[in-house]
């Protein structure tokens, strides 16, 4: 019976980190014992969860000046530049028609190129103020901080726990791991105490 004792505290440690594990997230409610109520962490916390979590995003995940940053990128701005000609290419050849058609008699393939090319220069001049200004108002009209809060906040308990499992399944399966090997080596000291 005696050598039974490291697998009967390999059982013990394993089931101690599951049940602290699940303890995360369960009781969702605040369950009364008497002397004292248990809730789950993430339950009892969320609300600070999610006010950490959206100043973290805020300050130093996500800022208005990286998207600004990304959308000014040269790469970016050409591809901006190849829609904006498509679509003045199509008005011109399209919609003036369509629009205007006593204008669009008058105008000729090397005049609608001619057109193009003004707008299209005009419009890459003034992209880049158009779009700082565009950015400036999402950064004055955007809280970033108060949107995640909000979104976290309306997580609720199971769709929170579904999430950070989907995450770290693995992490809390060796925590589970860990329980049982360091029950197991205590045993295995005790049997060597008792046997002394």
């Amino acid at each position: 019976m005696i050598y039974a004792l490291p697998i009967i505290a390999a059982l013990i440690g394993w089931f101690t980190n599951f049940l602290a594990i699940k303890m995360l997230f369960h009781p969702r409610k605040p369950v009364n014992l008497g002397l004292f109520t248990i809730q789950g962490i993430f339950p009892k916390r969320q609300d600070a969860l999610a006010e950490k979590l959206g100043k973290v995003v805020a300050s130093e995940l996500v800022h208005v000046a990286d998207i600004k940053e990304r959308i000014n990128d040269p790469e970016t701005a050409t591809k901006i530049h190849e829609v904006i000609s498509e679509r003045l290419d199509g008005f011109l050849h399209t919609g003036l028609k369509e629009n205007f058609p006593m204008l669009a008699v008058f105008l000729n393939e090397k005049t609608l190129e001619k057109i193009k090319e003004v707008f299209t220069t005009e419009i890459e001049k003034s992209l880049p103020d158009v779009i700082d200004t565009y950015m400036d108002q999402i950064e004055s009209k955007v809280d970033i901080q108060k949107i995640v809060t909000e979104k976290v906040l309306g997580f609720e308990s199971d769709k929170l726990e579904e999430l950070l499992f989907s995450i770290l399944r693995r992490e809390f399966r060796f925590i589970e791991l860990v329980g049982a090997v360091l029950g197991f080596l205590i045993g295995m000291i005790q049997v060597a105490l008792i046997s002394l």
